[in-house]
């Protein structure tokens, strides 16, 4: 079975590599990785992190291939023996989710932990939740319903509502997508998260 991680574990590998940077890098933790940090789940499989800066990621790729990491997919590296592979999508993309705005944008992510080159940040809850909805899988679902539940307080649905449209407007899956808004709004009724 393949490991998950920990909130500890997510930052314990990119923590090495700040010592090995010579330039700042930003990364923003999305997916199920935000997740996790956010405390929403205890562990995540994937480690998912947008790197906005174009030139900030070509100099990590650089970097990673110094430390042994190998590209297994086509935004995972992976270095021998680890069990897990981190995912790192560039520019303003989670997987084939375009967001709207950069993630570097004011607002637009939480400082998390700063090293003396390496910025992590989590993705706003509104963007997370819409792109997890855009892949639509029962996990996905099950992720966006525990942080609503987790953030009742600060999650307005009628923005989520709205973010969510605004993003599939600009997609050519818009047909596809749209019922994937009302299901999770369905489900939110279900739980009493909103009526």
């Amino acid at each position: 079975m393949k490991k998950r991680l920990t909130k500890e574990e997510l930052l314990e590998i990119p923590g090495e590599w700040n010592r090995f940077l010579r330039r700042r890098v930003h990364m923003i933790a999305c997916g199920g990785t935000a997740m996790t940090l956010l405390g929403v789940k205890e562990s995540t499989k994937d480690v998912d992190f947008i790197i906005p800066d174009l030139r900030e990621h070509q100099y990590l790729t650089k970097k990673l291939e110094e430390l042994g990491y190998k590209q297994v997919t086509g935004s995972g590296w992976q270095r021998g023996g680890e069990t897990f592979r981190f995912d790192r999508f560039p520019g303003n993309s989670i997987h084939t989710t375009a967001l709207l705005v950069s993630p570097m944008e004011e607002g637009r992510n939480t400082l998390l932990i700063e090293y003396s080159r390496l910025y992590i940040g989590i993705l706003n809850e509104y963007d997370l939740i819409v792109s997890k909805l855009m892949r639509g899988t029962d996990v996905d679902y099950e992720d966006c319903l525990a942080l609503v539940k987790a953030r009742i307080e600060e999650i307005d649905i009628d923005r989520l509502v709205e973010h969510f449209n605004e993003m599939i407007a600009c997609d050519i899956s818009h047909d596809r997508l749209k019922p994937n808004i009302e299901y999770f709004i369905d489900r939110l009724r279900e739980k009493g998260l909103h009526d």
